[in-house]
This record gives C-alpha cells, sequence and structure tokens, in this order.
C-alpha cells in the first residue's frame, strides 16, 4: 500500500512531460530548470534523483509546483532506501508548501504508522479523509490503525494481571500469583487458551468440552493442593500447563 501510494505521487512528475512544469520566471538568470531532474525520474535512477533533484530542491529559485514534485520523487527514493525520516522529512516540506495533498498525507502517515508513530499516522490518515472523502487508502489505514491501537490498549489494560480479580485473592497461590508479574501474565494466557480450546472441543462434541474444562478444574486442584510444598515449582507446573494447552490448540 505505501509503495503504492508513493508511486502515485511519482507518477505526477514520470508522466508529466518537461512542458507540464511550471516556468520559472521571465528573467533567464532566474529560471531553474527542471528537466534533469525529470529525466533522472523517467529513468527510475534513484541515486541520480538525489544527486540531481536535490539542487532543485534547495534552490530558492525553483517554482513551488517544481519543487514539490521533486520532493515527492526524493522521498520515493528515501522510502526504497528504507530512509524513513528523511522520507518523512520531504513529505513534511511537500505538505507546507501545499497543505492539500491527500495521497502525500496518506503516504506520510503509512511512514510514520511503519516508523512506529501511531497517534501521527492515525492523524494523517484522519486528515487525508477530511481532504478527500474517496481516499480509499487512507481510509483502510485509518481503520486498521485504529482496530491496532485498540488491541494495544486492551493488551496494555491488562498486562501483568491473572485472570482473576487479585483484589478477591484469598489462597496462598492466588496471592503469589498476584505478586509476581511474570505468572500473572502465564496465568491469563492459561486461562486464554484454555477457554478457546474448551469452545473447540465444545464445537465437535459438548462431552468432549466438559473433559477439557475437568482437566482445567483439575490442574488448578492439584496447583492449590501442591503450592506450598518444598518440591513445588509453581512457575515451572503453570509453564507445563500452557505449553500442554498450546499444543492442543494447534492440533
Amino acid at each position: 500500500m505505501l509503495i503504492r501510494n508513493l508511486l502515485i505521487g511519482v507518477s505526477l512528475v514520470v508522466v508529466l512531460p518537461h512542458a507540464a512544469f511550471a516556468a520559472a520566471s521571465e528573467t533567464a538568470d532566474q529560471k531553474v530548470d527542471p528537466a534533469p531532474c525529470v529525466a533522472a525520474v523517467t529513468a527510475n535512477d534513484d541515486d541520480q534523483i538525489v544527486a540531481i533533484c536535490s539542487p532543485l530542491i534547495d534552490s530558492e529559485k525553483t517554482v513551488k509546483a517544481d519543487r514539490i514534485k521533486a520532493l515527492i520523487a526524493r522521498a520515493g527514493v528515501y522510502d526504497r532506501k528504507d530512509q524513513i525520516d528523511r522520507a518523512i522529512g520531504d513529505y513534511d516540506t511537500a505538505l507546507r508548501l501545499d497543505p492539500a495533498m491527500a495521497d502525500i498525507l496518506n503516504a506520510r502517515g503509512e511512514l510514520r504508522r511503519k516508523k512506529g508513530d501511531r497517534p501521527r499516522a492515525l492523524a494523517d490518515f484522519s486528515a487525508a479523509i477530511k481532504l478527500d472523502s474517496s481516499q480509499v487508502a487512507a481510509k483502510a489505514n485509518y481503520k486498521a490503525l485504529a482496530l491496532e491501537v485498540e488491541r494495544l490498549g486492551a493488551m496494555i489494560a491488562v498486562n501483568n494481571k491473572p485472570s482473576f480479580n487479585c483484589a478477591n485473592a484469598r489462597k496462598p497461590v492466588d496471592k503469589a500469583i498476584c505478586g509476581n508479574p511474570e505468572l500473572a501474565n502465564v496465568d491469563r494466557e492459561i486461562n486464554a487458551v484454555n477457554t478457546k480450546v474448551v469452545r473447540q472441543a465444545t464445537s465437535a462434541s459438548p462431552r468432549a468440552g466438559r473433559a477439557m474444562q475437568h482437566e482445567q478444574d483439575d490442574f488448578i486442584a492439584r496447583r492449590n493442593a501442591a503450592f506450598g510444598r518444598p518440591d513445588y515449582d509453581l512457575q515451572k507446573a503453570m509453564r507445563e500447563r500452557l505449553d500442554h494447552l498450546l499444543a492442543v490448540e494447534r492440533n
């Protein structure tokens, strides 16, 4: 998706003939010729795009429209070279020159998402949609990222918390699990995987589902009874139970 959007931006330079670039000035000594940059883009020569289009971008004599197209072309190169910050920087400059480019907002959002900057990526996708409600790519990106942020929030909310409410913990083993973030996370995983395998077994046979749940109940009963003994390793027992459930889930 990111590559396609960048190609859309670059194509603005590739498909337009030299004459489509805005005239710089009637004064010959102020004119900046975009032809070499156009030729580099047409040749799909990334190194030449950076080398030749950069002076065009940096020159104060360059017409705004030409500079924007050169910035978009160079941003595409930086993205392909995995120089994300530089690509974002070029999109930043292009958008300062013309804030109404929905495609470029979406492209910058994709780069920010790739970098892990979810809040700014969401803001870019949202801005692109506001500018152009037909932006299918930006809509899809916004929806996918919003769901991702929601899932991450849910994971953070339960991180280091077991499957039960520690405020109601009475048994020594439950208090031990609540007091150990690693054990709390394993307990939550055991409960989640067990719920899934019981549901899967029940869909095939109610009897099989009851048998799976009985196995989990038996594990908890044995765990509670054995906890506190010198030879009992709670962490080992819980991890073995999780590994067993994961193996059942895969089969």
